[in-house]
């Protein structure tokens, strides 16, 4: 929890299916995380007679993926099993909600007898959020910070509402816990206020698992279906509505459902554009689209094909047009390409929806990619991080590249050859330095001799794109 990896591991697991007149999609990515803690459910067809009901969720897991994954397999089967009659849901709809209620305390209480959970070896928790449908009537449940949206009539239906512990009423059952909200997290520490596990937070004498610190009770909202309003369902992780706000993602989805029918990727390019947005969390992603769902569209189609020729046009011309000055790395063309007016762009997702077509052509015409690749992820860094070693290492790297381009590979093998720390004897006045740079920044303040550090994922980023670490960590559609 908290860890970033280098680069962000790029690879998807995505699926889809369909069934009682639905179609879904799903995609999630490990990201900049060291760990991929989130997990889904998507089941058309319940078991115990409820043939014509479905169950899709998202579990975003912290501190380790242990109750993140026994949910996705297992709570299902404790809301069907918690005494409440599904099957009567027209005069019972309270009883579908106690189900759903005894369902999630049930399967927190069953979880706490796991031993390495009993002992404190796991201390992983996880959100969930999940939305359980009838031929009638939807029910939306959450627990944490991940959250699902409705599209309806082609605006954001409803939402559900985030658990955290600065909220007025949660803060209210967690001071009277015993505990406290400080930088917005419970106790300091956790930053939601509800979760499944986290059982060192659920060990105060005398309250009930409800008026624990951290409670596993959800919160269930009930929707009656409209079959001419209802468009699609999105069940997310906070990794993507960390960059992307409800109206976002929905116009994002609708515009994309527009020009492509294949849910999955659909789902591949929600989790793109967030990483490109510069989530640095899991991403999960679970799209559920009624029969009212936008359909394919000739105009939009034909709009969708104009736009990619022209950002394939600009990318042409960028680097046709180098000429000694070299051709510009990843991010500089995003960035003249962001600067311009470019109409149609995907609503809610903008030009950095587009880096792939955008990424494709540039690698296409660009015969030194790998250097390139090597080079693009510090020049933001390098920009707003004044004397960061590893910018002004890697910004050296790149004028390097542009001053010997025919030989790069072979100069600089001979110039490591030929390195000599400070201090050092070495041939020449002009040890320890790469040809083409100087010892000294632009503001004249000589620069520490110390190795490279890998570059981490940072806040910078333009108005027009946010950088990230290089074409060849850049995720591709599956």
């Amino acid at each position: 929890m908290g860890a970033f990896l280098d680069k962000p591991k790029t690879e998807k697991h995505s699926a889809h299916g369909q069934g009682n007149g639905l179609r879904y999609g799903l995609s999630s990515m490990q990201g900049w995380r060291v760990e991929m803690e989130d997990a889904h459910t998507a089941v058309v067809g319940l078991p115990h007679g409820l043939a014509d009901w479905s169950f899709f969720a998202v579990y975003d897991g912290h501190a380790g993926s242990r109750v993140a994954n026994y949910c996705s397999a297992h709570l299902l089967e404790h809301i069907l099993s918690g005494g409440a009659d599904f099957s009567s849901e027209s005069s019972s709809i309270e009883g579908v909600k106690d189900g759903i209620r005894s369902g999630f305390l049930n399967i927190d209480e069953y979880m706490r007898s796991f031993s390495d959970l009993r002992q404190g070896l796991d201390r992983s928790g996880s959100t969930a959020v999940c939305v359980l449908l009838s031929p009638t009537h939807l029910y939306f449940i959450n627990c944490g910070d991940s959250r699902a949206v409705l599209s309806r009539d082609s605006q954001v239906g409803f939402s559900t509402q985030d658990h955290k512990p600065c909220n007025p009423r949660e803060k209210e059952r967690i001071q009277k816990a015993g505990g406290s909200v400080m930088i917005q997290r419970v106790n300091g520490s956790l930053a939601v206020s509800r979760a499944l596990g986290d059982y060192d937070y659920k060990c105060v004498d005398g309250k009930g698992p409800t008026e624990q610190l951290v409670s596993p009770e959800p919160e269930v909202c009930v929707l009656e279906r409209v079959a001419e309003g209802d468009e699609f369902v999105v069940l997310a992780c906070d990794g993507i509505w960390d960059v992307m706000s409800n109206e976002e993602l929905c116009d994002f989805v609708r515009s994309r459902l527009l020009v492509c029918d294949d849910l999955e990727k659909v789902c591949n390019s929600v989790v793109d554009t967030c990483l490109h947005k510069g989530s640095r969390d899991n991403m999960s992603v679970v799209l559920v689209c009624f029969p009212g769902a936008p359909k394919i569209s000739e105009e939009a189609l034909k709009k969708e094909e104009e736009l990619d020729k022209y950002l394939e046009t600009r990318v042409e011309e960028l680097l046709g047009s180098c000429g000694e000055a070299g051709v510009p790395d990843l991010v500089s063309v995003l960035r003249s390409i962001g600067a311009e007016n470019i109409p149609n762009l995907p609503p809610g997702g903008g030009l950095i929806s587009k880096r792939s077509v955008i990424e494709a052509v540039y690698n296409k015409l660009n015969p030194h990619k790998e250097e390139e690749g090597a080079c693009a992820g510090g020049e933001e860094e390098s920009e707003e991080g004044g004397g960061n070693t590893a910018a002004h290492l890697l910004e050296a790297l790149r004028q390097f590249r542009l001053h010997h381009r025919g030989q790069y590979r072979s100069v600089l093998e001979e110039t490591l050859a030929a390195y000599h720390r400070p201090g050092e004897s070495g041939a020449g006045g002009g040890a320890g330095r790469l040809p083409g740079t100087s010892d000294h920044d632009e503001d004249g303040q000589e620069q520490p001799a110390s190795p490279p550090v890998p570059p981490s994922p940072t806040n910078a980023e333009s108005d027009a794109v946010r950088e990230a670490p290089g074409p060849e960590s850049s995720p591709a559609f599956e």
